[in-house]
């Protein structure tokens, strides 16, 4: 049986909280799981997407931070490292497929440099500032089992942590960021 998107599993599942393994880059069911997870992305208005995400423990993500033209292409990094974050530390509301209706202020360095291989097996290495930079960080964190509560200071955590339960009984659905 086929599917086009997946379910994005939603937070508190414990699969959110697991450290991801490395991807054999010669997988050839990389190919479809990165489809699927670029169509899931796109479904749920996302800009990027972590395997754990859709109930998946390896280390490959899917990013898309520039879609203002309508256009996809989506960038799969299979065992994405990050290499370096520099700049200064701004905070942003950051939203998150995994914890709908909600957005929480997260600080992050404002540029990352993240080295990844391709669905070829070709190394590259990507480097971004603004929703690029925060979206590699964003989504690497949820390969190493860390989600946007890990992700910010404690009173925020507790704010957002609240505000979820509220968002949950209201019915919030991956890609809402406010209910």
């Amino acid at each position: 049986m086929a599917f086009d998107t997946f379910k994005v599993v939603t937070y508190p599942d414990v699969t959110l909280r697991q450290v991801c393994e490395v991807c054999d880059v010669t997988d050839k069911s990389l190919k479809k799981l990165a489809r699927q997870m670029a169509k899931t992305m796109y479904k749920n208005n996302g800009c990027g997407l972590a395997a754990p995400q859709v109930g998946v423990l390896k280390r490959i993500i899917v990013v898309d931070c520039d879609q203002e033209d309508g256009e996809q292409n989506p960038i799969v990094m299979l065992n994405p490292v990050l290499l370096e974050t520099r700049g200064r530390e701004v905070v942003d509301e950051e939203g998150c497929l995994s914890c709908p209706g909600i957005s929480v202020p997260i600080r992050r360095k404002e540029y990352a440099v993240v080295r990844y291989t391709d669905l070829n097996g070709e190394e590259w290495v990507i480097e971004g500032d603004g929703l690029l930079g925060r979206c590699l960080q964003h989504e690497i964190d949820h390969l190493d089992g860390k989600t946007l509560f890990e992700s910010c200071d404690l009173s925020a955590r507790i704010q957002a942590l609240h505000d979820y339960e509220e968002a949950k009984a209201a019915g919030a659905k991956p890609g809402d960021t406010r209910i």
